[in-house]
């Protein structure tokens, strides 16, 4: 009863992870196709048939703890007072909760705003808008309308503390939470009640109309959404535990079939002398590129870098990364054969990977004032970030990791673009990061020795050494 058994129900597939807590080791790794649609339970039982075939006969599991990130993810739509503020806070908790962020609003919703709010068929609704004893108004209209609404989903409520007991009444036929304002002074963050919030209402609820708990003889619980489950990761293996020390700061790039997912760990606080604009950056944040994938939205991917950079990176014509993006848009499940297949893959996932840790830092900008030129910075500042950490299929199965995570580096042809200047590249290649962001919450000090142990460095000098705990 050492072993603890982490499920990931993902969008296309259904990942084990077999792990001995005693002795920090893997113990296997199993996949089948997931199989949402129709009954969650054949799928399950494929990844154990896979992970047995595996690992050879399973232990008992004391703990056996999922996350979901099936069927595209907990669809969400966040609501705020005003785009810049209100609105982004919210957003910035949906995405660290794990949600897939669908709508942003701001301002008095219109009958077309919900319109489009009930189109987009969310799991869930975040309402905001307003400090604490500021602007009622707003938020209060939209309670209303969104009461009044043919939405089904629940709402969470982080908008005005003052105006929360109205808004109850305004929601009493919906199903809505209430929980701390994510703005509560002005250009002040508090967004972790509302991650919190988020991630109860998807174990609750999302979990039963995905039809996750179909497969509930084989877990004992849905933990939290997969994205967070990977955020947590990042920060366990970032902050350390008490008497026991992580890498540091530290940013973690996710590049999938339809999103490459960029999470950091650090403060991205400004460099004495700079001036920082817009709201404050959360110390543990996630951005979602949506067009950024590296199936679904390989055509995004060139259109961003530029089919001729592409085809340049790989060493083939320009005519055959047109072709190549027209197959993968027609084959989402396409595997590369011949050399250029293969060329041409890599060279996408190091561009997806670039642009994705691009719009995921800060940039600076000289500002001309009555006093004279001013540096104000727009975002977070990672030039400072320790460990660069790589996971996801794409990077576990490239012949060279290093060179896709090189593109996150800063880079002297972009001076002004905060990424990281010099960090440990590392390699999450058993897909583990998840997995201990999982067993994090019933055994810290395992989950943290396994993430660790399990951490390949991709320096140079260090290609096959583990990281200082192996």
């Amino acid at each position: 009863m050492n072993a603890a058994l982490l499920i990931d129900f993902g969008s296309t597939y259904t990942k084990l992870r077999a792990v001995d807590i005693a002795a920090r080791r893997l113990i296997g790794s199993g996949q089948g196709p997931s199989t949402v649609a129709t009954d969650v339970n054949l799928g399950m039982h494929a990844a154990l048939e896979d992970l047995e075939r595996r690992a050879g006969k399973l232990p008992r599991f004391r703990y056996r703890l999922a996350s979901s990130s099936a069927a595209g993810g907990l669809r969400m739509v966040t609501i705020g007072l005003v785009r810049e503020l209100t609105a982004e806070a919210a957003r910035q908790a949906a995405l660290g909760a794990g949600a897939k962020l669908v709508g942003t609003f701001a301002y008095r919703l219109t009958q077309s705003d919900l319109q489009k709010i009930t189109a987009l068929a969310p799991d869930i609704v975040l309402l905001a808008g307003g400090t604490d004893g500021g602007n009622m108004e707003v938020v209060l209209h939209n309670a209303a309308a969104l009461g009044a609404s043919a939405l089904s989903c629940p709402i969470v409520y982080a908008g005005n503390r003052a105006a929360a007991d109205e808004a109850r009444r305004h929601l009493a036929a919906k199903t809505a939470l209430f929980t701390d304002n994510v703005m509560p002074e002005f250009n002040e963050l508090n967004i972790d009640p509302a991650r919190a919030a988020i991630r109860k209402v998807f174990i609750e609820r999302i979990v039963h109309a995905k039809g996750i708990d179909r497969a509930a003889a084989a877990f004992d619980s849905v933990v939290m959404p997969t994205p967070a489950a990977v955020l947590e990761g990042a920060r366990l293996v970032a902050d350390g535990l008490p008497g026991a020390r992580g890498l540091g700061s530290v940013l973690v790039v996710d590049p999938g079939g339809a999103t490459t997912d960029v999470h950091s760990v650090a403060s991205g606080e400004p460099a004495p002398g700079v001036i920082p604009q817009g709201l404050p950056e959360p110390r543990v944040k996630r951005t979602v590129e949506g067009d950024l994938g590296m199936r679904y939205n390989a055509a995004a991917v060139v259109e961003a870098a530029g089919s001729a950079v592409i085809a340049a990176d790989a060493g083939i014509r320009e005519e055959e990364v047109k072709t190549l993006v027209e197959n993968l848009s027609a084959n989402a499940g396409f595997l590369p054969a011949t050399a250029d297949e293969k060329a041409f893959d890599q060279a996408l996932a190091r561009a997806a990977v670039g642009i994705a840790v691009r719009r995921h830092c800060g940039s600076v900008k000289t500002v001309y004032t009555p006093t004279g030129p001013v540096t104000v910075q727009h975002g977070k500042d990672l030039r400072g970030v320790e460990a660069l950490i790589g996971t996801g299929g794409v990077l576990a199965a490239s012949p060279d990791a290093r060179a896709i995570l090189k593109r996150a580096l800063a880079d002297a042809r972009e001076p002004l673009a905060l990424m990281p200047a010099a960090p440990r590249l590392l390699l999450d290649r058993e897909y583990l990061l998840y997995a201990c962001g999982l067993l994090q919450s019933v055994e810290p000090q395992a989950a943290l020795e396994l993430a660790l142990e399990h951490l390949i460095a991709l320096d140079q000098e260090l290609a096959d050494e583990r990281t200082g705990h192996g």
